[in-house]
């Protein structure tokens, strides 16, 4: 890199790093998820307002395979810090409450959801009808279990019984979303003549699940803390996990968030506290404002006549409906009360930051196109956005107060439901 392009990249991040926290904490003055404001930041520096003025000058072309690629390790982080959270005992003892309104809040959606593609395949061509087809009932099944889990902490719902409840199904839906987004991923065969490797993932769970697994017990020191070499190794383990589903042709999200899943869980909670903090810091502070930049790089709103408009109002259509619908009645179904089933519904509803991984996924693929990503993104933010208000108009802070102290969880769902 020549010394101009070192110097555009050092002010660009800058930029980026210090709008991303200033509107991140606009947006929690208003109530918000500090990921509304970020992505609102990326979105400002793109096309949509100020056409290429902005975004030519701060991020000329030269630079942009290297914010690209800080993006791609900052999504590499994330991906496993969600695989480190994810805790597969949340769901234990629910008596079936957490799988039927998981699959209902996926299954209901994806169908509206693929329902919906085929009539957006007149006007938006893809590669692949199939993938296309999938892939828009995924994109309208996906919940955020991370922003769910600020969400419910910030209500001082984190350990009621709609809390433990929420997280449990969110934590499914989770997998189950990125199990049919890998799936897309194969049948999009962007892989070509080199499609042969993803038979490889066989083998190579079996390698992270019985070698690496017991590898990383190793890592922790007497007392349960992160032995000194350790994080290196977590992170060269990661980054090749990643590079290693990348390889085998599906895609890098999918090797992090494996290689979260497998760090043990038994007596590993200083170990695992450790990793959290400091890699959720760099990818928090730096790496992921970087994503969602170039997240909002490819956000051009500026052009959407009353077609747009009209896809628009159909796919938030079929995302909350059909999401909240999924939720609501497979909770009514199991007894919980309406109020409790909507508000469910609701946090079932947030997408976050991990439907934009996902939409960033299916724009790289060539699955979707630039036009129907932005209106995707403008869809993941509104129903991220709507997931507070919407939950204290349902929830008033005295029930939930009154609720918090009458069933206080102190852990499992099992509890959560032993009434």
């Amino acid at each position: 890199m020549k010394a101009q392009h070192i110097t555009e990249l050092l002010i660009g991040l800058a930029v980026v790093v210090l709008l991303a926290r200033l509107l991140g904490a606009l947006a929690k003055r208003f109530d918000q998820p500090a990921v509304i404001g970020e992505v609102l930041a990326g979105i400002l520096l793109g096309p949509t307002l100020f056409g290429d003025v902005i975004s030519s000058h701060l991020f000329p072309a030269d630079i942009r395979p290297q914010l690209a690629a800080l993006a791609t390790v900052g999504v590499a982080l994330f991906m496993f810090t969600v695989g480190l959270e994810w805790d597969v005992a949340k769901a234990r003892g629910s008596g079936g409450f957490v799988v039927t309104v998981s699959l209902s809040s996926i299954l209901l959606p994806f169908g509206l959801g693929s329902a919906l593609g085929l009539y957006l395949l007149r006007e938006h061509q893809s590669p692949n009808s199939t993938a296309f087809v999938l892939f828009m009932g995924l994109a309208m099944s996906i919940t955020a279990f991370p922003v769910l889990a600020r969400i419910l902490t910030e209500r001082g719902l984190g350990r009621t019984t709609l809390g433990v409840l929420a997280l449990a199904c969110a934590s499914i839906d989770d997998v189950l979303a990125w199990l049919v987004l890998a799936a897309v991923t194969v049948i999009s065969g962007t892989a070509g003549a080199d499609q042969w490797r993803v038979l490889l993932v066989v083998p190579y769970l079996l390698g992270m699940l019985f070698v690496v697994r017991p590898l990383l017990r190793r890592l922790r020191t007497s007392s349960g803390a992160l032995a000194p070499a350790g994080f290196a190794c977590v992170l060269a383990g990661l980054l090749l996990s990643a590079g290693a589903t990348e390889w085998a042709g599906l895609h890098f999200i999918f090797g992090a968030f494996l290689f979260g899943t497998i760090v043990p869980r038994e007596q590993t909670e200083r170990l695992r506290a450790q990793l959290h903090d400091q890699l959720g810091n760099l990818g928090q502070t730096l790496l992921l404002p970087v994503f969602f930049l170039t997240a909002g790089l490819n956000v051009d709103l500026s052009g959407i006549g009353l077609g747009g408009l009209r896809d628009m109002s159909l796919i938030l259509l079929v995302a909350i409906g059909g999401k909240f619908a999924g939720a609501f009645l497979a909770a009514r179904g199991h007894g919980m009360p309406a109020r409790q089933s909507a508000a469910l519904a609701t946090l079932m509803n947030t997408r976050g930051l991990t439907e934009l991984i996902a939409l960033s996924v299916g724009l790289s693929l060539g699955i979707i196109d630039r036009e129907l990503y932005s209106l995707m993104v403008v869809m993941a933010v509104v129903t991220t956005a709507m997931a507070g208000p919407l939950l204290r108009w349902i929830l008033p802070q005295r029930l939930v107060e009154a609720e918090a102290a009458r069933e206080a969880v102190p852990g499992g769902v099992r509890a959560a439901l032993r009434e």
